[in-house]
This record gives structure tokens, sequence and C-alpha cells, in this order.
């Protein structure tokens, strides 16, 4: 039976009101349409739904069959597109996000925290690694957006920077270093130092700042996890280069962070999306509310890590 939503409905108002010309005003249309709508799902049931006198309109026996499966395929109806004006306005949903591991711990939970107050029917998928992966998974389709470094030119992803993250040595509080800002690299020339896999990202960028620096160290440690090289600073074995946002990751407090200069150096972070692929709204509200966030680190942390210890 081919019968629409808003013909059921039309019926489901005569059947509630037990009258044409208020059934009418329900439905928003004038009365002789409304009876035309009638008669269609009459001959498309094959039997006549109501009894009509010159006063009052009543169901038939078919017509009562009829009521409680119209109220269901009504509500039905409405529900899914209440489900569908949820997904549409940001309100349920799913978003998976593919992040560098420092900016997964910096940014992602507060800002996820905040956003599931106002979303909670919208999951929140994170998946972590480094930057070529992290690009893979968005060109993939496997994630609705990137968070990681600026990429080299690709044509198939669009980047949006949204923050500068500024490299720094990080040292014991007791070192004697830890009292200086800023420090120049030439500090690595009589210090052991512990660098960053070769793989990352970081070691990269460090290599490229210690090359213009002129000086050619050997590390004395390459560590592929961030709390690895933490703690083997703070054991007293060396001092590292690191961009401000792997602090979270480095597991221990009492180190501190002091800015690099001669040269000064900083990465470019920011959102990484597949050209051509729409974003769910819900993806695209919460990347406005962490780009508000991003704004909020630009603007406190040279000040959080200036007064550091």
């Amino acid at each position: 039976m081919n019968l629409t939503p808003r013909q059921l409905s039309a019926f489901l108002h005569v059947a509630e009101s037990g009258s044409f010309s208020e059934a009418a005003k329900l439905q928003g249309v004038s009365q002789p349409s409304l009876s035309r709508t009638i008669q269609h799902i009459e001959h498309v049931v094959g039997r006549r739904l109501f009894d009509r006198t010159t006063k009052h309109v009543k169901l038939t026996g078919t017509g009562s069959e009829l009521r409680p499966i119209a109220e269901r395929l009504v509500s039905e109806f409405t529900g899914a597109f209440s489900e569908l004006a949820r997904f549409v306005a940001g309100g349920r949903g799913r978003i998976v996000i593919a992040a560098l591991p420092s900016v997964a711990a910096a940014l992602l939970p507060p800002a996820i925290a905040r956003f599931r107050r106002s979303h909670e029917d919208v999951d929140v998928v994170i998946r972590d690694g480094l930057a070529e992966s992290v690009g893979e998974a968005v060109m993939a389709g496997n994630a609705d957006f990137g968070l990681m470094i600026r990429p080299s030119p690709i044509r198939a992803l669009a980047y949006r920077e949204i923050l500068k993250d500024r490299f720094g040595l990080v040292c014991r509080a007791d070192d004697q270093l830890a009292g200086s800002t800023p420090v120049p690299w030439t500090v690595f020339s009589d210090r052991p130092f512990i660098a960053m896999s070769p793989a990352s990202s970081v070691r990269a960028m460090t290599d490229a700042a210690l090359f213009k620096a002129q000086l050619a160290l050997a590390p004395l440690y390459e560590c592929a996890f961030l709390g690895t090289t933490g703690n083997l600073v703070a054991s007293g074995l060396g001092i590292t280069a690191l961009p401000s946002l792997t602090l979270p990751l480095l597991g221990a407090p009492e180190l501190v962070w002091r800015p690099l200069v001669k040269p000064a150096l900083q990465r470019s972070i920011g959102f990484v999306t597949r050209v051509g692929r729409e974003l769910s709204p819900s993806a695209e509200r919460f990347m406005q509310e962490l780009f508000v966030d991003a704004g909020a680190w630009r603007a406190t942390a040279a000040d959080r890590f200036s007064r550091q210890h």
C-alpha cells in the first residue's frame, strides 16, 4: 500500500477530532483537499474508513484496524527525521580524530570533556600516532580530520594552522640551566643530549636546528616514547629539546622547559582534512571548539612555562 506519512497523518487527524473541518485546520489544508486525501486512502485500502453523518465522523472496523498501524508508522517516521535533524545540528554522530600523541594529550582531553557535556550522544574516537600515520588515516577516510604538523604539499589534503608550538630546553629543576631563559642551542655542545627516535617529526626538526647552530652531536640515547625521554632527563642522564605540547607526556613533573634560541624553532600544528570530503556537523562543531582551545593555549603557553618552577 503506497501511502505517505502525511496522508496517514491526515487520517489520524480525522480519527482524533471526529470532524473533517477540524482535521483540515490541524493539517493546514482545505476541507475539500482533506476529503480527497481520505478518499485516496480508502481507495488504496479498498474499504471505507469512516462512517459519516451530518454531525459526526466515526471510524469503521477497517478504520479502527488502521489507526494503530498509522500511529506507529507516523511516530517512526517523525522519530527518524528527528534523529536526522539532531545529526544535522551536530547533536549526535561519531567523530574520529587522528592526532600526534603530544597534541592528543595536551589539547584533546579538555576539549572532549567540554564537548561531551553538550553533545552526550556524539562518540569521539582518538587514533594517535606519528605524523605519517595521521595523514594516511585522513587520506584513507579512516579519520574525519587529523591534528599534526604541516604536511608536505599534497593535493588530497588541506591544512589549517591552529597554533605554533615552540621548542625549548627540558632539564631538571635543579640544573643550572633551569634559571636561564631563553637558552641557546649551543648548551647541547657540552652536555649529554637525549634525542627522540629518527622516525619522529620532532627529531627531524631538532636535527635541523642543531645543523643551523653548527653543532654535530651524537645523542646519548634515542627514544621512541616521550615518557622514556622525560625519565632519562629526570634521572640526570642528560638534557633534551622538545616542543611545549609534548610536556604532559614526559611523566616527570620535576622537569622544567625553557625556550631555545639561536635559532628560535617552532612547529606549525593544525587541522588536516581530505579535500572533497564533507565533514559531519558534529565534527565541524568540535573543530570550531578545538580552535578556540588552541587560541587559549597560544595565549597562555609562554607565560605558563616561564613561571614553571
